[in-house]
């Protein structure tokens, strides 16, 4: 089949768009307002750009809170989403009034940060503190705008749970990270699923 998501003539009952283009690792964002209110909300259009400078991105569809926040004091929290996390991190999807911490809402406890004032999750075996660069407000194919905004951030502190750090290595498929895939479907990280290869000579440049 072929069609074009301008036309949404593919037929089916949903768009597959966000099917195809999966898993998408979640951002589980947390920020913090100028006046102190504490926000956290996941993001499937998260991933990393750049290993050095560490740079990451997340996608708000809308000038959601997180997106304010984040533009207001200029710095945010990533945190990984993992299996034993999945239904906090649903949770904190559902629309909250503004000044609402989502982070209590769904029971988590939240930790200090080092090098920013937004808290991190206690429970997130990973999270990446980040320092905002900008945001990109997205334009179409006509040069018209989009209410899509994609927001970018230099990783400034790393903390890891040395509990997954092995032989030197932190262990990504002990955590059992999550990502979306398309409609209410999720995929999970785990040893069984989990192989390498390793690139020919010369790969990657």
């Amino acid at each position: 089949m072929f069609y074009e998501p301008s036309k949404r003539n593919h037929g089916l009952l949903h768009d597959p768009l966000k099917a195809i283009i999966a898993p998408r690792p979640i951002g589980w964002i947390s920020s913090r307002s100028l006046k102190g209110e504490i926000n956290l909300a996941p993001y499937s259009f998260f991933n990393g750009v750049s290993s050095d400078p560490p740079i990451v991105m997340f996608s708000s569809e809308g000038r959601k809170d997180s997106l304010a926040f984040v533009e207001e004091t200029r710095e945010f929290v990533c945190n990984l989403a993992t299996w034993d996390l999945r239904l906090q991190m649903n949770a904190t999807s559902g629309s909250f009034p503004r000044g609402v911490n989502e982070m209590k809402e769904a029971g988590l406890e939240a930790a200090p940060s080092i090098l920013v004032q937004a808290p991190r999750v206690q429970a997130s075996p990973c999270a990446l503190e980040c320092k905002w660069l900008q945001t990109t407000h997205l334009k179409n194919i006509r040069d018209e705008d989009t209410d899509r905004y994609v927001v970018f951030g230099q990783v400034v502190g790393i903390h890891i749970d040395e509990r997954f750090i092995k032989d030197g290595m932190l262990d990504t498929a002990a955590m059992q990270p999550i990502a979306r895939a398309g409609y209410h479907e999720y995929f999970v990280s785990t040893s069984e699923t989990k192989f390498s290869m390793r690139r020919p000579s010369g790969g990657g440049k």
